[in-house]
């Protein structure tokens, strides 16, 4: 379950309805009903938080997002124009170091992918999406 202020238009999430799992992008938030709405291949429809699930930041998610992936000693940097994300040895998202321009940021807990999605808002103005 992902709590609805984690949440912004845009961000791309699992939904879960009568046992069949489907990634999603929110269109709209409706703070007062406490409802989504999630567009996925098949519709848009409104969902309850319950129904939504993170997305675990990996590897994959990062090159779906076009991010470019470099190894080196202290671990492996992924890169987009000049936003960085750094882990400290390969598949270890357990804790990673973010930064865009002086914006530095120190992350020591997994994240997911709408949690990046919404900290690169924040540093850059300029919205992730795949």
């Amino acid at each position: 379950m992902i709590r609805l202020n984690e949440l912004k238009q845009g961000d791309i999430v699992i939904v879960d309805y009568e046992g069949r799992t489907s990634e999603g992008i929110v269109k709209d938030i409706d703070r007062e009903e406490k409802e989504v709405l999630v567009e996925t291949d098949v519709q848009e429809f409104w969902y309850t938080p319950e129904h939504l699930h993170a997305i675990p930041l990996s590897d994959e998610q990062l090159i779906k997002f076009g991010f470019r992936k470099q190894e080196d000693a202290t671990g492996i940097k992924y890169m987009k124009d000049s936003f960085r994300l750094h882990i400290p040895k390969r598949d270890d998202f357990s804790s990673q170091e973010i930064w865009w321009r002086e914006d530095r940021r120190e992350l020591n807990h997994p994240i997911s992918v709408h949690e990046l999605q919404n900290h690169y808002y924040q540093m850059t103005k300029v919205e992730l999406n795949r």
